[in-house]
């Protein structure tokens, strides 16, 4: 009888995490980063399903407790760092967002291990590292990625 209740209540336990699970969403990319091609296919490989708007869902991230640790993680990577809102960040944002991106991949923070034990496709090779650092150093300087969209078109998108 114990057993049964057990059972029943579990049963109403899963199904209602399951009913509340986080949303997964897309939304709009609104101006994406410009970079040459192959720093654009390391971001992608390594760095979109966290930081951008084309967030590839996996299977495990649609079943609890998969879709809370998944969902908790893109909610967060999205607030900190979203390469498909480009236009929403000033150039100074830019600046420090590029410099706090090469620090974690260099400490090896940045693809988070979790994500790496099921996407191992998404580790950062000593090349790919190389690459996106001489890119940042390179973006650094006027007229780059920094600046693909002035201040005042910045402040003109946020006024509508």
């Amino acid at each position: 009888m114990i057993a049964k209740i057990v059972a029943v209540v579990f049963a109403i336990l899963f199904i209602f995490v399951w009913i509340i699970s986080p949303v997964k969403t897309n939304p709009p990319v609104t101006v994406e980063i410009q970079a040459e091609q192959a720093v654009k296919n390391i971001l992608e490989k390594s760095c979109y399903d966290c930081h951008s708007n084309k967030t590839n869902w996996p299977w495990y991230s649609h079943f609890p407790p998969g879709s809370y640790f998944v969902g908790d993680h893109v909610k967060h990577g999205r607030g900190h760092l979203n390469f498909t809102e480009w236009d929403k960040y000033d150039t100074k944002k830019r600046k420090k967002l590029l410099e706090e991106m090469i620090e974690e991949i260099e400490e090896k923070d940045m693809p988070l291990k979790p994500y790496l034990l099921l996407h191992s496709e998404a580790e950062l090779s000593t090349k790919d590292i190389e690459i996106l650092k001489n890119w940042v150093f390179s973006s650094i300087e006027p007229d780059s990625v920094l600046e693909n969209q002035s201040d005042e078109e910045h402040e003109h998108n946020h006024e509508h």
